[in-house]
């Protein structure tokens, strides 16, 4: 990514956070980031565009690390880890770009949204499938509802965006061998 294209993305991110998305203008996008409307139109079509590829970044980031995980490991209850911990690393990695997403994600226009959608039901199709595999291959309790399981385990970790701050007493890594270890001890057979 172009340093312009960078700048322009951390300003609109502090401005959304700021202002709402539709409290703000692509000029006062282009003044804050010091650039000018060539700038802006060369790197995005419009401010739906850029709205749409903050909340992409931290998605497709999800969604190739859960693809990671599935390809790398070969035991369900390595995958599920694996898929855990990149997860919680995303509110380190991407927390404004979160929460943009849950405050203005209403305003996407709906050929982006359903993009989103894609991606979002293909990262949730990942952690039902390592969820039903570990159930398969006993590791873990068969007597559990593969979606249930996995949307407790989704929201459980999305839920962090309400929450989590860098600066805590507890480190990402931390916080990410805790719900490691929450998780783990609800899903695999004792």
């Amino acid at each position: 990514m172009s340093q312009l294209k960078d700048k322009i993305i951390t300003t609109s991110l502090q401005l959304f956070e700021k202002h709402g998305y539709h409290g703000v203008t692509v000029n006062q996008i282009v003044e804050e980031s010091g650039t000018s409307k060539g700038g802006f139109y060369h790197h995005f079509k419009s401010k739906d565009e850029l709205l749409f590829l903050i909340h992409d970044y931290f998605i497709q980031y999800a969604l190739d690390k859960a693809k990671h995980a599935v390809q790398t490991y070969t035991t369900s209850t390595e995958q599920l880890q694996a898929i855990i911990y990149y997860h919680v690393q995303v509110f380190e990695l991407y927390k404004p770009h979160i929460s943009v997403f849950y405050q203005e994600s209403k305003y996407l226009k709906p050929e982006y949204e359903e993009i989103i959608k894609r991606k979002r039901d293909e990262y949730r199709d990942i952690v039902f499938q390592v969820i039903q595999d570990g159930i398969h291959s006993g590791e873990f309790r068969s007597d559990l509802s593969v979606e249930m399981t996995g949307m407790a385990i989704l929201g459980m970790l999305n839920w962090m965006y309400k929450w989590y701050k860098s600066d805590r007493e507890k480190t990402i890594e931390e916080i990410a061998a805790h719900f490691i270890d929450l998780i783990l001890q609800s899903v695999l057979v004792k």
